[in-house]
């Protein structure tokens, strides 16, 4: 088992966001996390990378546990990737640069090792004739593929992705989902938090329904988003997928 989630529960104040989630991961594996605004995707996928603290429950990746305050949490995050939704690149560094920093300044890569494969993995997304423009002079969809490329350079054994097109334009989101696409088809493990209800049909083994801080559904692709078997998911995809698309 790569990523095991155990009951666990996260409040912020007063507001419990995570109200004792459990799931399981394989290596290799697809998840996407699916769910309306403020059900608790976001947050647990920043407790499984260790951004985040949780008040009670267990998650542990291939048999460790994972946690803010773990003495191992940084080896960790460098065997999770993180693909946020807002790209978070540095403005004064170049496409090359943002993808060679974690190799050289956190695994202590040699600057020549390290910018070569930062030239593969951008041409690996479609950037290869982009690595000296800064993320200023890149779109939207341009940036999140430099962000996905930065985290390959860690060679992550597992990448979370917190709704990685949502700020995109939506000529943009194509060219991101293509990379993912191909990332599920390379046998990279991925928990996705996601609305492209499409994508997540296409390449997810297994989808999550989350609402109101629990896992409500889960099961094949195909079972949850084409007949979904609890009224709040059949009113969730109701509203997000056009009809006659299920």
């Amino acid at each position: 088992m790569m990523i095991e989630i155990k009951g666990v529960h996260k409040r912020f104040g007063d507001i419990e966001v995570l109200k004792g989630v459990s799931a399981q991961v394989e290596e290799g594996e697809v998840v996407c996390l699916i769910g309306p605004s403020g059900s608790g995707k976001s947050t647990l996928l920043r407790c499984i990378n260790g951004l985040e603290t949780y008040e009670d429950g267990e998650i542990t990746f291939r048999g460790k546990p994972i946690g803010a305050h773990a003495e191992n949490i940084n080896q960790l995050r460098q065997r999770i990737g993180m693909v946020f939704q807002r790209f978070n690149l540095f403005p004064h560094r170049t496409a090359l640069e943002n993808v060679m920093e974690g190799p050289v300044h956190v695994r202590g890569e040699s600057r020549v090792s390290a910018k070569h494969d930062a030239e593969r993995l951008l041409g690996r997304v479609g950037l290869g004739d982009k690595l000296h423009a800064y993320p200023r002079q890149l779109s939207g969809g341009q940036q999140q593929r430099v962000a996905i490329a930065r985290a390959l350079a860690m060679s992550p054994d597992a990448i979370l992705f917190d709704e990685p097109t949502s700020a995109l334009d939506p000529e943009r989101v194509g060219e991101v989902l293509h990379v993912m696409r191909t990332l599920a088809k390379e046998g990279m493990t991925m928990i996705i938090v996601t609305h492209e209800m499409q994508f997540a049909r296409e390449v997810a083994d297994r989808v999550l329904f989350l609402h109101g801080g629990r896992i409500v559904e889960s099961g094949l692709a195909e079972q949850v988003l084409g007949a979904p078997q609890t009224p709040q998911a059949q009113d969730f995809l109701r509203r997000v997928i056009q009809p006659n698309s299920v």
